[in-house]
């Protein structure tokens, strides 16, 4: 029963498995109190000091900037930066990162121009009366990030738990070796820690708010216990915790402070409990009551090549080696500076890295302070790590994933449940450096899962793009069916415009006509009838075929006759040259009909003047034979006469009989009947040419209506 109701007391503290108990080294500065260093030659001010992506830069080189004024915008998960001092802004380049890799990342380096001037501030000091929204934006814009460790935007995870918290968490436990940055702070600003409660009560609405302390922080507890009664706070409450490694860790301050726990792969609002750092919590009361961005934050400087020890507000962006050397620091044989706590921090590969969000701690140690790693040897499978690990994990087996990349297989066993706090590693007697491995492995999964996201993307793209173009390969289709089918009005339109254009034409060519008959074509379009211009065209084409006949006939009958008084070889020669011109003038007019005929009105074409040229050239063909036989005659017997020779009767018979066809004279009879056939032969072809033409005329016409 006592155990019972022990559960329902609410300075009931449970414990979590596992954690280790190491040497806390921290009374070496945690009753110094805080001091100010002097400001650096420069400032290395990296755009990216939280989880998420930088800003949009605000500033070029060459510009002076104010203490506080924002060098990057920050939206949604991107938090802005702003400036730890005024200056000039002497470079915008990369410069080697805060990080074990040194891998160089975006900075802005300013130059302090040592008047430390505030730009113009915008605080909400009378926050009671602004909605919760509006403070959330405020504190985002002041940049502030979890200053635990985890550097997560306060805004976001604020804006995400509203409506869920029932406990909030204030984290001041601590736990890790040497840094007592978060027990100064409790120390020496414990009325401002208590106003930042009350900032995020009035946000978050929560019915309680515990502020976890460990044991060994006496002061500290003492010092909120104090500004509580100050306050007159009813609903906050102090729980002391024992000291224990690491019960800094939210997964395991959660367990102790509620008896609750996270959920695998889900968050603390799932159970109704959000948990901000004591570092955090002053600095959204320095945004929201002062209006000052974070531009510094507390770090521990300790270790025993530091001579002046302590605890010092650290501007944003001050290189490691100026606090060095503003504390003292005296260089070892083997110098090593380690950023962070001893089990979860990070030895620096170059000392000129800037002071960044994250930074808590910084730890020169002598050469016999902290020893050098020894050398890796082989697992022992002594089960030790599975004992001191406070997630309940197995970090053998995730070694063996993690050495080996069965990342899926470490995947399945909650590798990234680890919280990295080192406790495998501590008690490890093979001194294995497991956190290093489970590291390496988380990043090979995450850019493996990179990976995959933007093959996935890239896949659903092409998918879209391939339905995107075989839609419009139907819907083209579609169109060209529809236009097979069923013209649209467009065609419509463009046919209508080429028959009108078609008319107006046909109006222009028959404009000589005062009245125009009509007749339709086959598809129904009137059409202008033309079949008195063409009878017109007709009449004037024959009596234009009669002028060239008779004009030839006076051109070649005088030239015929002078040529056969002069010779008859060439009074031949020219009759024929004058046939066959008429032939070639008669065969190109009767090649060239007309494009457009009426057959119902075409005057037929006669062959009287075809028979008289025909008949004329026949008789002046036997004019010419007759001609040319006598001249043949005369010419012998005149040769017969110069030679006394007389030619027998049978030779001349024989000569008479060698005469070729063409040279020998016909009788009356004979030319009668060649006339009569050359006449009959001129109506035949007449009358064929004649049905050509109209046979053209009539496809013509057709094709007129057609169109």
């Amino acid at each position: 029963m006592f155990d019972l109701f022990a559960k329902f007391r609410k300075t009931k503290i449970w414990d979590f498995d596992g954690g280790i108990h190491p040497p806390e080294m921290k009374d070496q500065t945690r009753l110094i109190p805080v001091r100010r260093p002097a400001l650096p030659d420069y400032f290395l001010i990296p755009l990216q000091q939280h989880l998420g992506p930088e800003g949009e830069l605000l500033v070029k080189q060459g510009d002076h900037v104010l203490k506080g004024q924002a060098l990057t915008r920050g939206q949604n998960r991107t938090l802005p930066v702003h400036a730890s001092t005024s200056g000039e802004i002497t470079d915008i380049g990369y410069y080697p990162s805060t990080h074990p890799s040194a891998i160089p990342e975006r900075c802005v380096c300013l130059k302090p121009d040592k008047l430390d001037q505030w730009c113009e501030l915008s605080p909400l000091t009378d926050y009671h009366t602004y909605p919760a929204e509006q403070l959330i934006a405020h504190i985002h814009q002041a940049g502030i990030a979890g200053l635990g460790g985890a550097v997560f935007p306060t805004a976001s995870k604020i804006q995400g738990a509203q409506g869920k918290v029932k406990t909030l968490i204030i984290n001041g436990a601590e736990c890790e070796p040497y840094i007592t940055a978060d027990d100064r702070l409790m120390q020496e600003y414990a009325d401002e820690l208590i106003t930042g409660c009350e900032i995020l009560r009035h946000i978050l609405q929560p019915t309680e708010i515990l502020i976890g302390i460990e044991d060994n922080k006496p002061e500290a507890i003492q010092s909120v216990k104090s500004a509580l009664q100050r306050n007159g706070s009813s609903d906050i409450f102090v729980r002391v915790i024992p000291t224990k490694y690491p019960s800094g860790g939210a997964k395991q301050l959660t367990k102790i402070l509620t008896g609750r726990e996270v959920p695998h792969g889900g968050r603390s609002s799932d159970i109704g409990v959000l948990m901000q750092n004591v570092g955090t919590v002053f600095a959204i009361k320095r945004a929201v009551i002062n209006g000052e961005p974070l531009i510094e934050r507390i770090v521990t400087i300790t270790g025993d090549a530091i001579t002046n020890k302590g605890n010092v507000w650290a501007r944003l962006g001050t290189p490691v080696s100026a606090l060095l050397q503003q504390s003292g620091y005296q260089i070892q044989p083997t110098p090593m500076v380690i950023m962070g706590g001893p089990l979860m921090g990070f030895a620096l590969p170059d000392l000129n890295v800037p002071v960044t969000k994250m930074t808590n701690c910084i730890i020169a140690p002598s050469a016999t302070e902290i020893e050098p790693p020894e050398p890796e040897q082989a697992c022992i499978r002594c089960s030790r790590c599975a004992d001191a690990c406070p997630c309940d994990l197995l970090p053998q087996q995730l070694y063996w994933f993690s050495r080996g990349k069965e990342h899926e297989k470490a995947r399945s066993y909650n590798l990234f449940d680890c919280i990295e706090c080192g406790s495998c590693a501590y008690v490890c007697p093979s001194n294995i450096p497991l956190v290093q491995y489970y590291r390496q492995e988380k990043a090979e999964i995450r850019e493996l899962d990179e990976q995959a996201e933007l093959a996935r993307i890239a896949k659903i793209r092409f998918e879209a793009k391939q339905a995107r173009l075989e839609k419009e390969k139907q819907a083209r289709l579609q169109r060209h069916k529809q236009a097979e089918t069923k013209p649209d009005a467009e065609d419509n339109n463009v046919i209508q415009a080429a028959l009108e254009r078609i008319r107006k034409q046909k109006s222009a060519e028959n404009s000589d006509s005062t009245t125009q008959p009509v007749i339709k074509s086959i598809n129904g379009d009137v059409l202008p009838d033309n079949s008195a211009v063409i009878a017109a065209r007709q009449a004037r084409k024959a009596q234009r075929q009669k002028e060239q006949a008779a004009q030839l006939a006076q051109q070649t009958k005088p030239e015929t006759s002078e040529i056969a008084e002069q010779d008859p070889r060439k009074a031949a020669l020219a009759a024929a040259i004058a046939r066959a011109k008429a032939k070639k003038a008669q065969q190109k007019q009767t090649s060239q009909p007309e494009t457009l005929i009426a057959p119902a009105e075409t005057t037929p074409v006669t062959s009287a003047p075809i028979n008289d040229e025909r008949k004329a050239a026949v008789a002046a063909a036997i004019e010419r034979a007759k001609a040319r036989k006598q001249q043949h005659h005369q010419q012998q017997q005149a040769s017969a006469k110069e030679n006394h020779v007389e030619l027998p009767a049978a030779k001349q018979t024989v000569e008479q009989s060698n005469i070729k066809p063409a040279d020998k004279v016909p009788d009356e009879s004979a030319d009668a009947r060649k006339a009569a056939v050359a006449e009959a032969i001129a109506r035949v072809k007449a009358r064929k040419a004649q049905q050509k033409a109209l046979q053209l005329a009539a496809s013509n016409e057709v094709k007129i209506g057609e169109e």
